[in-house]
């Protein structure tokens, strides 16, 4: 008697389980797995921000005349195109009067600037690239200041998000009058030294040359600015150009971990910066 007791009480036991076990399994839940939570993409839609890219001068330093600066105008816009800008917020200015420019002066370009700053209104992307002076950069016959260029900016752009590049000698002069706390600024130099490249015989500028081997390696801009300078400066060395150009990186505080294109990185393709990067095509 008390082993039957003993079967029944033991089978009641088993039913509950059993019977558990496949409520389980019809709501498919798990006594043991739970679902990961996802991870949260930071990647930055920058379809929705103005860019304006600006080729200078069509000339080489010796005073011939040269594609140098509108080689990389031209192909910048298409790297940008690549990583989420969109072409019909991008404006581009050529002294050259390529295809698809408009003609680069100060008054155009900050006319420009502040015309597709207002369509596009989530950012904004600045890259010139010509010769540069002590006291600016060249913009056709005219020198493009620092305090002009800030007044440019501010009005188009104010305090929102902003990547800008001026690829020039001497372009360190830029940095303080643009510094901001959502703004990222790229400069070919320092204040008082030369950038090297722009000779007759140059496809792109050593700047803008490097900044275009470096994006299918970087993920996201401040580290972009990081790898443009290691390229630069093993180039230098490579060419012996000297005394070396030293581009300059200012991060504003609230962009350090932002405006990333790719969560993942490409593999590393190798350890040194110049010869390690893909050649973009020419």
């Amino acid at each position: 008697m008390a082993l039957s007791k003993r079967l029944i009480a033991l089978g009641v036991v088993l039913a509950v389980t059993l019977g558990g076990a496949a409520l389980m399994f019809l709501d498919g839940s798990s006594p043991v797995a739970s679902k990961e939570p996802e991870p949260q993409s930071h990647l930055v839609d920058f379809s929705h921000w103005a860019a304006i890219l600006v080729a200078g001068d069509y000339r080489a330093h010796s005073g011939a005349p040269s594609k140098v600066f509108d080689n990389g105008r031209h192909d910048l816009a298409q790297a940008f195109a690549k990583i989420g800008f969109a072409p019909a917020n991008m404006t581009q200015f050529s002294v050259d009067y390529d295809a698809g420019t408009q003609h680069s002066s100060v008054g155009e370009i900050a006319s420009a600037m502040q015309t597709v700053a207002a369509k596009a209104q989530s950012g904004c992307l600045i890259y010139f690239t010509s010769h540069g002076t002590p006291d600016g950069i060249v913009i056709g016959d005219a020198i493009l200041g620092p305090s002009q260029m800030r007044e440019m900016v501010n009005t188009a752009c104010g305090t929102r998000p902003a990547v800008i590049v001026m690829s020039a000698c001497y372009s360190g002069q830029f940095v303080a009058a643009l510094q901001n706390p959502n703004r990222i600024i790229m400069t070919a130099a320092r204040p008082d030294r030369t950038s090297f490249g722009c000779g007759e015989m140059d496809h792109y500028t050593f700047f803008d040359d490097c900044f275009l081997r470096a994006m299918p390696m970087a993920d996201d801009f401040p580290g972009l600015g990081t790898l443009v300078q290691q390229c630069v400066a093993e180039r230098e060395v490579q060419m012996k150009a000297t005394p070396p150009s030293e581009p300059q990186v200012s991060v504003g505080p609230n962009l350090v971990f932002t405006l990333r294109w790719r969560d993942t990185p490409p593999a590393q393709l190798g350890n040194s910066p110049a010869s390690g990067f893909p050649r973009p095509p020419t």
